[in-house]
């Protein structure tokens, strides 16, 4: 992939280390999707 971007568009989650989130580096993706769910939750309980 010539970019080597990696997005999820339900969070807005961009980078370019798509070779690095390939051999396990899924840290940064995992927390953007939790960081999301806590804020789609908490908006659910109107905080």
């Amino acid at each position: 992939y010539a970019e080597n971007r990696i997005s999820d568009h339900r969070t807005g989650y961009k980078a370019y280390n798509l070779d690095q989130v390939l051999d396990g580096a899924l840290d940064p993706v995992i927390e953007s999707c939790v960081a999301a769910d806590m804020a789609s939750r908490l908006e659910a309980l109107g905080a």
